[in-house]
């Protein structure tokens, strides 16, 4: 029988190089190019490629300017991706507790598995560099002379949109987008409840950090593989932000309600919404990326669920609305996703300052076209996973002035009052949840 031949040793920091090289300079999806990396690894490193590339694109520009400062003028071109290796290497020295040495030497052999090791002398001195500036403790770091984008690792552009929306609190906003996101777990109620699917995490010896209290979602102490998770592969729990999870309870669907999840992919809210009121009359789930709805069927098909999906433009109900109004709506609107960077890092450097403008055109096109779909005595509950004040409360408040029927509810179901906050802003962290939006409208008969 014969051996069979030896797996080819594969370069992590190589693999991580070139994923934040097609981020950061081909525009590419973190989520995306992630994965393609990952399969060319051993299931023991993939954790260890994402931590680098994570890491790498949440500390950008101080990155980069520890590595300007070392190097007489900067790599471009064809050697490009070498600016992105220097990078990697100068993130394990600094934030990774892998041994200085090590960090170097995985470093520099990385030269080789991209294929030019004329640049092994060049990554060996700028590394080995840094590692002696940063072992010196006379070394002035002038950091109150650093520009906001290089204190706080966010553009500037950005920075400057969180300072006039929140002039109190922005730099906890931003402190909150470095960190790493926790894991939350929604249990299935058709299954169990959160507290019995919390004695089955315990006899798993996973530990419950928290449980929040309008919702139960369970905040777990540590992420954790959800093959490990009891009951996953049947149904019983699914992975789920807590400040997502507010949805299903806001909308607050009731027994033979025919139901809009709009902007619906990857599915969490769908399928919320159905463990939580499995007697509603129907269910359609729409996204304009027909790819994107393969997860929602998925998600669907492992907890014994079902929906009408339908791969539909929201802001053109023409192509695909059938005549029966809905009872409840949840636009969970294409937004900047400024609330979820620390779950997407790529996002501060994805999205830029001319890209708010056209979603909030966008939004607004959307949130007209769903609320001609809601019956006379409807509820819409307008969703984002943004903090800025034009996608959110500004948006709900041009879209009441603009519509005779339209009534903000408070999260209580309530009608709101005047001096009532218009909405619920969730920011990054809070809670250790994610930021979002929501606000409730009622669609007044006539």
């Amino acid at each position: 029988m014969t051996a069979p031949a030896p797996q080819k040793t594969v370069n992590i920091r190589a693999l991580a190089a070139r994923c934040c090289y097609s981020v950061i300079e081909q525009g590419r999806s973190l989520g995306e190019e992630l994965p393609k990396q990952q399969d060319k690894v051993a299931i023991k490193d993939k954790g260890l490629l994402q931590e680098i590339c994570y890491g790498v694109l949440r500390y950008l520009p101080e990155l980069e300017h520890d590595v300007r400062g070392l190097m007489q003028k900067p790599l471009t071109g064809k050697q490009r991706v070498f600016h992105f290796l220097l990078l990697v290497g100068v993130y394990q020295i600094k934030y990774m507790r892998i041994p200085d040495h090590a960090a170097v030497s995985e470093t520099v052999a990385a030269t080789g598995a991209l294929k030019n090791r004329h640049m092994k002398s060049l990554i060996n001195g700028v590394l080995r560099n840094y590692v002696r500036a940063s072992q010196d403790k006379n070394t002035d770091s002038k950091a109150e002379l650093l520009s906001d984008a290089i204190k706080y690792n966010h553009p500037g552009w950005f920075i400057k949109k969180v300072q006039l929306a929140y002039p109190d609190n922005w730099q906890q906003i931003l402190s909150a987008n470095q960190q790493k996101p926790p894991m939350w777990l929604r249990a299935n109620q058709q299954h169990h409840s959160s507290e019995s699917y919390q004695a089955l995490l315990s006899k798993a010896e996973i530990t419950v950090h928290s449980v929040e209290p309008l919702t139960q979602a369970i905040e777990l102490k540590r992420p954790c593989d959800v093959s490990k998770l009891p009951g996953f592969s049947q149904g019983w729990v699914s992975v789920q932000d807590g400040a997502a999870q507010q949805a299903a309870r806001l909308l607050a669907c009731e027994p033979g309600d025919v139901v809009l999840d709009c902007c619906a992919a990857p599915g969490g809210k769908t399928c919320h919404i159905l463990e939580l009121t499995p007697n509603i009359s129907a269910m359609t789930a729409i996204d304009i990326e027909a790819s994107r709805l393969l997860r929602v069927e998925e998600n669907l098909a492992r907890l014994g669920l079902s929906a009408n999906v339908i791969a539909a433009d929201a802001a053109n109900a023409d192509t695909w609305f059938q005549g029966q109004l809905f009872d409840r709506i949840l636009l969970d609107a294409p937004c900047s996703g400024t609330g979820v960077i620390r779950r997407h890092p790529d996002i501060k450097w994805l999205r830029k300052a001319t890209d708010i403008d056209a979603l909030v055109l966008l939004q607004q096109q959307i949130l007209k076209e769903t609320w001609s779909l809601l019956k006379p005595g409807g509820t819409l509950l307008y969703a984002t996973c943004s903090i800025l004040p034009e996608e959110n409360s500004e948006q709900i408040t041009h879209f009441i002035d603009n519509n005779t029927d339209a009534r903000l509810l408070s999260i209580d179901n309530t009608a709101a009052k005047e001096n009532d906050a218009i909405g619920w802003q969730l920011l990054p962290g809070v809670s250790n949840m994610d930021g979002f939006y929501y606000a409730k409208l009622l669609k007044i008969k006539t």
